[in-house]
């Protein structure tokens, strides 16, 4: 029976740890792990290709994970789906750190990783931006929060492929709720409305009462925040 693709990962980080990612061919990595030059490309398609064995697995759950939120929880699900990444590589153990050293090291694979990032940053971007108004404010804002979710999941996995994070887990979680706390406005605390309808009124009455409160609340709101010198949009 022919070795997997676990196997042919394994083969291939053992040959880059003794002889190094460039030494190593195709053919070398087949070898080792006992299979055909063509079962090496039906499985992976490229050397770098095996560096990088779950990316694709890892897209799909996280397009998974976006498609079951909705507009009041859209960062949430981005959240989620960030945190599905860092805790894959964390479970992954040394072999995450073997794959951060051949990074650093092999300019065309850290070009590979960056590439893959950005897929992720602009799924991110998409998903948040289906929520907002269609405003370039909106649009922006949907760019800017993706960036700071996908920094803050670097910066966390960066410091626990150096050992210099015991605890990542709790890292993320500050992480991303100094993210939550940055780009989710809080509704602006203000009186509550009670509206006195007669018994008897017809249903159309109702909505255009319910309507017309809403509405003179929202241009107070409106005044108080233009004249107020504190406030920033």
């Amino acid at each position: 029976m022919g070795a997997g693709r676990d196997e042919i990962v394994d083969a291939a980080f053992g040959l880059f740890a003794t002889r190094g990612y460039e030494a190593t061919a195709v053919e070398d990595i087949a070898a080792e792990a006992g299979v055909s030059r063509s079962t090496f490309f039906r499985s992976f398609g490229s050397k770098e290709a095996v560096i990088f064995p779950d990316h694709d697995m890892l897209l799909v759950r996280v397009e998974e994970r976006l498609r079951t939120s909705h507009a009041n929880s859209a960062l949430t699900a981005v959240v989620d789906a960030v945190k599905i990444v860092l805790f894959h590589y964390v479970a992954e153990g040394e072999r995450a750190r073997d794959r951060y050293r051949l990074t650093s090291a092999v300019p065309a694979l850290r070009e590979r990783e960056l590439v893959s990032g950005a897929r992720y940053q602009q799924l991110f971007r998409h998903h948040l931006s289906q929520w907002g108004d269609g405003s370039n404010d909106s649009a922006l804002r949907a760019e800017v929060t993706a960036a700071a979710v996908v920094a803050a999941h670097n910066r966390v996995l960066r410091r626990w492929l150096r050992d210099e994070c015991t605890d990542p887990h709790q890292e993320i979680e500050h992480a991303l709720a100094v993210v939550q706390r940055t780009f989710v406005r809080d509704a602006p605390a203000g009186p509550v409305a009670l509206l006195v309808i007669p018994e008897g009124t017809s249903l159309p009455l109702i909505e255009t009462a319910v309507r017309q409160a809403v509405e003179e609340s929202l241009v107070r709101r409106v005044a108080v925040a233009a004249s107020s010198p504190e406030t920033v949009e």
